[in-house]
């Protein structure tokens, strides 16, 4: 029976890690705590919009969200470049060889670093969209009509912008143990340990 090299185990307990994490995410999205730190954002655009003249201010608030995302966004794109050109040759070879294909640990932590990455962007992307659609309902003057009747549209888009930008900003760091893992396969899994930790102790702050 033909045994695993090491370097699988590595990308495999990495891999372990990160899903272990992300679902335990999708548990603790479910308390109270969790649900109390996404509501921040529709709070904030509650009380923005009690009180006059804050117009100016919400949209500054929400310009430094877009520049942040957009920052965020564009490391992702530029680590995405980066990482196809470091596996381009590999998945080349992949396509053009005329027997089995072989997929090699490193080429699967390459594989998965581009995947991280294009979550990444997408959901940062699609984060700055929504903050977009909901600089127009916070620069609409507070207690006119028309921003009265596009606030509960504005409290959706600015959570579904919080939540994306969440979610591609941990996609970006756990690109770190995966290229840990390229250079030395048991330090993606210990690289994978103190991201978890990490992220662990700023999520139960919430």
């Amino acid at each position: 029976m033909a045994t695993l090299h090491p370097a699988w185990w590595a990308w495999g307990a990495t891999a372990a890690i990160m899903v272990a994490y992300t679902l335990y995410l999708a548990l603790l999205a479910r308390t109270v705590a969790w649900r109390t730190h996404g509501q921040l954002r529709q709070d904030w655009l509650d009380a923005m919009s009690a009180q006059p003249g804050s117009e100016i201010l919400a949209v500054q608030t929400l310009r430094n969200s877009v520049m942040t995302a957009t920052m965020t966004a564009s490391t992702a794109a530029l680590g995405l470049m980066g990482a196809l050109g470091l596996a381009a040759p590999a998945l080349r070879t992949l396509s053009e060889s005329g027997g089995s294909p072989v997929l090699t640990p490193a080429l699967a932590g390459e594989i998965t670093v581009m995947l991280l990455l294009v979550l990444t962007l997408v959901s940062t992307t699609l984060s700055i969209r929504y903050y977009h659609h909901t600089g127009f309902v916070c620069a609409m003057p507070v207690g006119s009509a028309p921003r009265t009747q596009w606030m509960d549209t504005g409290r959706r888009h600015l959570r579904s912008a919080g939540l994306l930008y969440s979610m591609g900003l941990r996609s970006l760091v756990w690109v770190t143990p995966f290229l840990a893992g390229l250079v030395l396969p048991l330090a993606g899994v210990a690289v994978a340990v103190l991201v978890a930790a990490a992220l662990l102790l700023t999520d139960r702050s919430h």
